[in-house]
């Protein structure tokens, strides 16, 4: 239950098992593989690169932006003389949000295509689908969205949040500034149930209450019984936990406006709504609900107005940036440096190694650090939805959080960390004093 799908759990919970022996195997099954990317990729005066995004079904309404903060990020690169001297050629795919299908495009990549890297997928069951590829040919994906942890793959960079870096800033947030009762919402698949599991026990900890736990499948927009039973479950108000994806919180929010229950009583707490789920749903019926994310448009930074302004070049005034966005072009640059530092991009095994400890320190939200858990430190931002559809940032950290994918409030993961840096560590260790 803890993963949504017993499919999914018993694949993490043998992998949790394994440990560093599934990676050992996983590396020597994906030598040849390696090999021939390091022969194929970077032939001639360019690096092929695979983008895997959903461009169609319910997904695209997010994923699409991240295919143009990629590409921007791999224009200036090129434009900047590319990487090791050579140019990047992006090759884009359609995840079409369908998982296997995922599966299939990441095959294509790696197989066919022979790209050095992948940056790609938005939901967790994307990545998910994605993974066993990426780990039995010992390869390289690059993700870019916040997610429930839970996993430290050696095969993947994971640039979004972790929960402690998104999840449970929230939860405290909305504790100490909008009440006690909380009605859990998402999307039935990894994402929310996993992040519901951790939420419940963060609450439990905090004395918080969960009065309500619901979920609907991926896209549905049949949300009319789940607002009947929020206003139900809470009939002098309280907390929506929102981790709904794709086009249902359209439905959801113009619904929730409908009946009646505003942000004045029923405030929401999403962990997938930015700025341009914002503006595609209308902001007049999200003003005054929150976010959480590491970045929000209104950071007040001249890099990050520098960036909005190359973006609005790009693609046009009236575009909008978002955390995602800004973590997926973050994680172009981080393999940029990555590569540079290992002399050549097209061995993977010498930029996972110089991967950690790349920095960008001047970031769109700020100092971003690749750590040996694989997993970025960032800052934490809580946003409120303001009337012309961006956030307000009614609070942030003063320094970047650390992540860290195990999660401490889950009693199956209290104590554990990942630390690929370290070959008697890896995935999943035991810290000394838990």
């Amino acid at each position: 239950m803890l993963y949504g799908s017993a499919g999914l759990g018993t694949s993490l919970l043998l992998k949790a098992c394994a440990g560093n022996e599934s990676a050992n195997t996983a590396q020597s099954q994906g030598n040849s593989q390696t090999q021939q990317a390091a022969s194929s990729s970077g032939s001639g005066d360019t690096i092929k690169v695979g983008i895997l995004h959903s461009l169609t079904g319910t997904m695209a309404i997010s994923e699409t932006t991240l295919v143009d903060a990629e590409k921007l990020a791999i224009k200036q690169i090129n434009e900047a003389g590319g990487v090791l001297g050579k140019q990047i050629e992006p090759i884009v795919e359609d995840g079409a949000s369908d998982w296997p299908t995922f599966a299939e495009k990441a095959s294509k990549l790696i197989e066919q295509n022979n790209v050095a890297t992948v940056f790609g997928c938005w939901t967790s069951a994307s990545r998910k689908a994605v993974l066993p590829v990426f780990e039995s040919k010992n390869h390289m994906l690059w993700y870019p969205v916040q997610y429930e942890g839970q996993e430290c793959s050696k095969n993947v960079f994971y640039t979004g949040a972790a929960p402690n870096q998104q999840i449970q800033p929230a939860v405290n947030w909305m504790l100490e500034n909008e009440g006690k009762q909380f009605y859990l919402i998402g999307s039935d698949y990894v994402f929310p149930r996993t992040a519901n599991t951790i939420v419940k026990q963060q609450l439990q900890a905090k004395g918080g209450e969960v009065v309500g736990e619901d979920y609907i499948p991926l896209g549905s927009t049949e949300v009319t019984p789940l607002i009947t039973k929020i206003r139900a479950a809470l009939p002098n108000g309280g907390v929506i936990f929102n981790t709904l994806n794709g086009d249902s919180n359209a439905a959801f929010f113009k619904q929730l406006q409908g009946a009646g229950l505003g942000p004045d009583k029923y405030p929401v707490m999403s962990s997938s709504i930015a700025e341009v789920e914002v503006k595609q749903i209308g902001a007049e019926y999200l003003q005054g609900h929150y976010a959480a994310w590491n970045y929000f448009m209104t950071v007040d930074n001249p890099k990050n107005q520098q960036w909005v302004d190359a973006f609005k070049a790009e693609y046009g005034e009236d575009r909008l940036t978002n955390d995602p966005m800004e973590s997926a072009y973050n994680m172009v640059y981080l393999w940029k440096q990555s590569a540079e530092k290992a002399g050549i991009a097209e061995n993977l095994e010498k930029v996972r190694s110089a991967a950690y400890g790349q920095t960008l320190q001047k970031a769109p939200q700020g100092k971003v650090t690749m750590n040996p858990n694989h997993h970025a430190s960032q800052l934490v931002r809580i946003g409120r939805v303001r009337e012309d559809g961006l956030f307000e940032i009614v609070n942030a950290t003063d320094s970047t959080v650390e992540p860290e994918p195990w999660n401490e409030f889950v009693p199956a993961t209290q104590g554990y960390a990942c630390n690929w840096s370290d070959s008697n560590k890896g995935e999943k260790y035991k810290v000394k004093g838990t």
